[in-house]
């Protein structure tokens, strides 16, 4: 990244009357957790479903709950208890020192957990649950622990039921190919964010790690940068930004492309 675009980003921050952080899961990576980017990036993260041959989406289907929830909650479980036990990296205590308001579509709680208040999760929570049925629209936190059998990726041992009809639970997030999903909660937090937007005309936004495979946090950004033109995306690998007079995309590979304005220039890492 130049220092000119370093610069302009610097600007945009300041000059804004408020904040707004879209973040997908390359913010967590400086963390110590996997993104998923691609088939081998999730099998090298977990390499039993390498063996089942398995992909992310296929995992992340709640067809498995129905059809073999010892490998559901094997899943879900495990990525329950690295969420939890993960730090949050100080990029998040910096977001944080702006006082900026978070859309994301990740469900690690991991803003919540350094300390931001107001959090639009559009995808739901890991540490949220609800019924698989679901025989109510009740959403809870997650109380439990799961246990997983490291080799076989199963979970082992009682699985989560629903405190109202005591069939089997799952976690409130929305899945692949998901009907099932009780949205209220991540509707809520989605509102909220928008009468804020409304609220805040020279809003800077800053997109953190989200790729175009799943486009729905790069589409939030550019939603709500639309009438500032004040985007500042942050993408080692998909940096360009498409519209706006005023964007500044920031990759940290040699020869990455950046969009400065309406003038495109190549950085080199740094």
């Amino acid at each position: 990244m130049t220092e000119e675009a370093y610069d302009r980003a610097a600007e945009l921050i300041t000059g804004a009357d408020a904040v707004l952080v879209c973040a997908g899961a390359g913010m967590g990576v400086d963390s110590g957790l996997p993104d998923f980017r691609g088939t081998e990036g999730f099998w090298r993260a977990y390499p039993p479903y390498e063996r089942l041959g398995l992909k992310f989406e296929e995992i992340a289907d709640p067809v498995h709950f129905a059809d073999d929830p010892a490998l559901a909650w094997g899943f879900y479980g495990h990525r329950l208890g690295l969420y939890r036990a993960t730090v949050p990296h100080e990029g998040f205590a910096v977001l944080r020192s702006w006082g900026a308001r978070v859309f994301t579509s990740n469900v690690d709680g991991q803003f919540q957990k350094a300390g931001f208040a107001d959090v639009a999760e559009v995808h739901g929570s890991i540490h949220h649950a609800q019924c698989v049925e679901p025989c109510t629209d009740e959403i809870w936190e997650c109380s439990f622990d799961v246990a997983v059998d490291p080799v076989t990726m199963r979970a082992v041992g009682e699985l989560p039921s629903c405190p109202n009809c005591g069939g089997l639970a799952r976690p409130n997030i929305l899945m692949f190919g998901d009907w099932g999903w009780v949205p209220h909660r991540s509707q809520r937090q989605l509102d909220e964010l928008t009468e804020w937007r409304r609220s805040h005309r020279k809003l800077a936004v800053v997109e953190i790690g989200a790729g175009t495979a799943v486009p729905t946090v790069r589409r939030q950004a550019e939603l709500a940068s639309a009438a500032s033109g004040a985007l500042i995306r942050i993408n080692v690998r998909e940096p360009e930004v498409r519209h706006g007079p005023r964007g500044v995309a920031a990759g940290r590979r040699a020869g990455s492309t950046h969009s400065l304005g309406t003038t495109n220039c190549v950085t080199t890492a740094r």
